[in-house]
């Protein structure tokens, strides 16, 4: 098998052991109210902390990849999850959670950073590929709340399924210590280079670019909604008082399989329509879904309306990733930046609900997340339409 397919599947392995863990706190964060009398807000606290650790990793990955290299800086950072997942099957005090939680987000930060550098460059920015990636995130998604469910269901408790995510997070870790990184320029290098002007295009051409930001934006806006659904969903479908703590859980883990079919459907599109194109479909259909979602009262279109947000969630991130490849042309610090933005609007969205759901009930508290959506739409109408601002005139008849 050749060096970059090898390296593809096994970005592959570590993004689905990732999602695991990522979607598994949303799935036992009920258990962690319960057992630790904490309120919505510190619930949020939690969340938000997980996003500031992807956040911050934006940074701190490429530092000490340009120290160390990338073997040792994901392999360093892959190493947390197991460690962090151990310390919450104590159910610590709160702020040690805190820190726990830090370390998994600096963890799924650097993953995903990693992850999206190395198959960007393999595969030529292709989107059908990055969607594969991105389907792998949405396999363990689905495996994770659905395994907590029937973990709850059967009477077994939530603490089992993190030491199973232990051992899959160890060897996802051990994965990426033995993976063959000469499929992407070692960063350590980038301070050798005699070229000012390389330098220059490296670190600022990007920033010049208004399309880049769209892009940035738009999954600003999406990546707040999407930990609002990993974190907050299970129990926001608790509180409509419709299903129980287990069925919640199980239609989260539904809500995953649907992603995955959504990313695999992009694979199919990509072929046919542009990256612009695609991300302005989904944006539209995830936003009719999700206002639909809240507005319903009864359990079959929640299910339905819920299934289909996560069909048109599905290839939003992958696409605009695949979408910015050209505009970053391969760096690492230009990947730093675009996975910063996002994860702001990742930090500051699930605090938000959490301290809205403390006045007004979770279930309007979700209802706020309409303006996520619609800013969602909103740019991706932007990015098609500069798309169309760019194409050369067609000459008139006879001309």
């Amino acid at each position: 098998m050749k060096a970059q397919t090898r390296s593809f599947y096994q970005c592959c392995y570590g993004y689905a052991v990732s999602g695991m863990v990522t979607l598994s706190f949303g799935a036992i964060l009920p258990s962690l109210i319960t057992e630790s009398g904490m309120n919505y807000a510190l619930a949020g606290g939690l969340l938000s902390f997980m996003a500031i650790g992807n956040l911050l990793a934006s940074f701190l990955y490429p530092a000490v990849a340009g120290q160390l290299g990338h073997k040792a800086a994901i392999s360093i950072g892959a190493s947390m999850v197991p460690l962090g997942l151990l310390g919450f099957t104590a159910v610590p005090s709160i702020p040690i959670m805190y820190v726990l939680i830090f370390l998994l987000g600096v963890s799924r930060g650097s993953i995903t950073l990693i992850n999206n550098l190395v198959v960007n460059k393999v595969s030529g920015g292709s989107a059908g590929k990055l969607n594969v990636l991105h389907c792998s995130f949405a396999v363990g998604a689905f495996l994770s709340p659905f395994l907590i469910g029937l973990l709850i269901a059967g009477g077994i408790g939530w603490k089992i399924s993190l030491y199973v995510l232990m051992v899959l997070s160890a060897s996802s870790a051990l994965s990426y210590h033995i993976m063959d990184y000469g499929v992407v320029p070692d960063p350590r290098l980038a301070s050798m280079r005699n070229n000012a002007t390389w330098k220059e295009r490296e670190s600022k051409d990007f920033l010049k670019s208004a399309d880049f930001f769209c892009i940035a934006f738009l999954l600003f806006f999406y990546l707040g909604t999407e930990n609002c659904i990993n974190g907050w969903f299970v129990t926001y479908l608790q509180s409509t008082g419709i299903m129980t703590e287990a069925f919640a859980t199980t239609m989260v883990s539904v809500t995953w399989l649907v992603i995955m079919a959504g990313r695999l459907a992009c694979v199919r599109l990509s072929k046919k329509f542009t990256k612009r194109g695609i991300i302005l479909m989904d944006a539209a259909g995830s936003t009719l879904c999700f206002l639909l979602l809240i507005s319903a009262k009864n359990l079959p279109v929640i299910t339905v309306s819920l299934a289909g947000l996560g069909f048109f969630l599905a290839g939003i991130y992958p696409t605009s990733v695949a979408n910015a490849g050209k505009l970053i042309m391969g760096s690492t610090i230009g990947m730093s930046v675009l996975t910063a933005i996002s994860a702001v609007g990742g930090i500051i969205t699930p605090q938000l609900i959490g301290m809205i759901a403390d006045k007004i009930g979770m279930t309007a508290a979700i209802s706020t997340l309409s303006v996520n959506m619609l800013m969602v739409l909103f740019l991706a109408v932007m990015n098609y339409r500069s798309a169309a601002r760019k194409k050369p005139p067609v000459p008139k008849a006879g001309a």
